[in-house]
């Protein structure tokens, strides 16, 4: 049962909690990265994960995060972001980290746009006095990239190991 819980919640609680943190302060807190690293260990743990399977994931994680810590040395995405993708790699593992990268990559892109088209045109009354949209609205202002690679995410979970166990 508690098993099928942190299947069911963590990993998708924690995806929307990112997205809507980049959107709403454009950080995604360490806790949310640590909370998955803990939640992935108890359920590899859990579920019998075998050791070269936990490798095979810790190595889909490790390289995630290699290649995110060179972008963010470039100054082209968040360190937030960089960790996102990196303990995201981590639950989906190589089996699905292809998918996964794809569809950020798209979803980034869309998103980078629709911000670029946002920020052509001035802030609605609606959004006005938002701090949230203000800064979204703001030129030199960067993209919430978390947004894309939770939405990502979600899209590739349900295909995991996770979501396919016999138990559900």
């Amino acid at each position: 049962m508690l098993t099928e819980a942190i299947e069911l919640t963590l990993f998708p609680g924690m995806m929307a909690f990112a997205a809507s943190s980049d959107l709403l302060t454009m950080t995604i807190a360490n806790r949310v990265s640590l909370i998955l690293i803990t939640g992935f260990a108890v359920l590899a743990l859990l579920s019998g994960m075998s050791g070269m399977e936990l490798l095979s994931h810790l190595g889909a994680a490790a390289l995630v995060l290699a290649v995110a810590f060179c972008c963010f040395a470039c100054g082209w995405i968040g360190g937030g972001d960089a960790k996102l993708a990196a303990v995201t790699a981590l639950w989906l593992g190589f089996g699905h980290l292809f998918d996964y990268l794809v569809y950020a990559s798209l979803l980034g892109g869309a998103l980078t746009l629709l911000i670029v088209q946002f920020r052509n045109y001035p802030l609605p009354r609606l959004l006005t006095g938002q701090e949230w949209a203000e800064r979204l609205h703001q030129e030199n202002a960067g993209v919430p990239y978390g947004i894309a690679l939770a939405a990502a995410a979600l899209l590739v979970y349900p295909q995991t190991q996770w979501m396919m166990a016999p138990s559900l």
